[in-house]
């Protein structure tokens, strides 16, 4: 069954280049009405420029698709509130939204101002909300939408150098798990995507044969699947050089060492225990944390 985006609206954050200029071409291609958004900026978020999000509408209307361009940065809560209204006043709806956005301002933490902390979180996690805020009214009186935020493995798993952005990433994947839930009577779906892809922030740490692998192109399928009508929710979905895999937070079985005072002793000597992945859940929710420790306190008790 092939993924049909027509009679869709898409915003697609960070579009002028890279990753999400694929996106909105992809979009595009199977039909969406797409909105480029794009601050023009550098890859650490200095400067702006709307010629970046022009020249990717030009190639969308030169293959025959319908787009219009958006300089709006995602940290402005009320600019973003401003593009949404911009799109229900030319199309009258917003199907899709790809939080795609971001910047870098990589160093270890030791040498990390906080004012890079804070602005990476402000451009990939606050930017993110901006835009879920701004079209969840919309989304919830369609009884649709489907919406794709961009985390990394660097916020999954950890990288040297970006304690910012890895919490920024990591943020969005918590955002994820509680918009999926509130949004699902409403049909509104929401998933993150974490690339593995040569752009303009990444291209220097590929070795020279996988480059052309590890294109932005390849992540493109990952992206079309979570944003279309057939999508899951609140699934994580890693994508890079054609593989693809789900990320999951999960639940150990876990023990019950008691509340005694020798509990912290109890604990450290049965870490192994605590921390071994036989059996290991993935909660629903985070009551199921809860729950889980209920039922070690009564096993207990039996």
């Amino acid at each position: 069954m092939a993924l049909d985006f027509s009679g869709r609206v898409a915003i697609v954050t960070g579009a002028g280049g890279g990753l999400g200029r694929q996106h909105a071409l992809a979009l595009a291609a199977r039909g969406a009405r797409v909105v480029v958004n794009d601050l023009g900026g550098g890859v650490d978020g200095s400067g702006g420029s709307a010629s970046a999000a022009q020249k990717v509408v030009d190639e969308i209307r030169a293959a025959g698709g319908e787009a219009i361009a958006n300089g709006a940065s995602v940290t402005d809560a009320a600019a973003v509130e401003a593009m949404v209204q911009q799109v229900m006043d030319a199309w009258g709806r917003v199907d899709v939204l790809v939080s795609n956005a971001g910047i870098l301002r990589d160093k270890s933490f030791a040498k990390m101002d906080l004012a890079d902390f804070r602005l990476v979180l402000d451009v990939h996690l606050m930017g993110a909300v901006h835009c879920c805020k701004a079209l969840w009214p919309v989304m919830m009186a369609q009884k649709y939408g489907r919406i794709v935020l961009t985390t990394s493995s660097s916020g999954l798993y950890g990288n040297f150098g970006q304690a910012n952005y890895g919490a920024a990433k990591m943020a969005l994947v918590g955002l994820m798990q509680t918009l999926a839930i509130e949004g699902m009577k409403h049909d509104i779906r929401v998933n993150c995507l974490a690339p593995t892809a040569t752009t303009r922030m990444t291209e220097a740490l590929f070795p020279p044969d996988m480059l052309e692998h590890f294109g932005p192109q390849a992540v493109v399928p990952a992206m079309l699947v979570l944003a279309s009508q057939e999508a899951p929710t609140r699934t994580t979905l890693c994508a890079g050089a054609g593989g693809f895999e789900a990320a999951h937070v999960t639940l150990t079985q876990g023990v019950h060492v008691g509340t005694g005072a020798d509990a912290p002793e109890r604990l450290l000597a049965q870490m192994d225990a605590v921390r071994d992945r036989h059996g290991e859940t993935v909660p629903g929710s985070g009551a199921e944390q809860g729950a889980n420790e209920m039922r070690l306190a009564r096993a207990r008790q039996a």
